[in-house]
């Protein structure tokens, strides 16, 4: 877990991430899905990334089997000229989601999620 600090909501682009990714259908997706308006931000991964831990609150059900690790979606990010940048992973602990990390390729780690209309999903296996 990274730097603590006091709970706070989604941002929009937050969310759009969130909503993007577990749009697919996979086993556990709509548990996920109801899950996203109940989540808050409750650290970060390190003071400038744009990877974050998630807490979900209320009594939203976990998904099936109350699985953890990485949702099976790649999620691609590619810059604004068609170049690949990174992906999002989205992770699970016991059927809750718990975070949404941004891996970039490159020197430059980003300081924020990137717009929904940057990244590609599909279906994958989980990593």
């Amino acid at each position: 877990m990274g730097a603590i600090f006091g709970p706070r909501p989604l941002s929009r682009t937050e969310r759009e991430v969130l909503e993007e990714i577990l749009a697919l259908e996979f086993p556990g997706s709509p548990e996920l899905r109801e899950q996203i308006s109940f989540v808050e931000v409750v650290g970060k991964w390190g003071e400038n990334s744009a990877s974050i831990d998630l807490r979900v609150q209320g009594g939203v059900a976990p998904a099936p089997s109350a699985f953890s690790g990485i949702v099976p979606v790649e999620a691609t990010v590619y810059d604004g000229y068609g170049e690949l940048f990174g992906e999002i992973l989205v992770w699970v602990a016991s059927g809750y989601l718990s975070g949404i990390e941004y891996a970039w390729y490159g020197d430059s780690p980003p300081t924020s999620l990137p717009a929904k209309g940057s990244i590609v999903v599909e279906l994958g296996t989980g990593k």
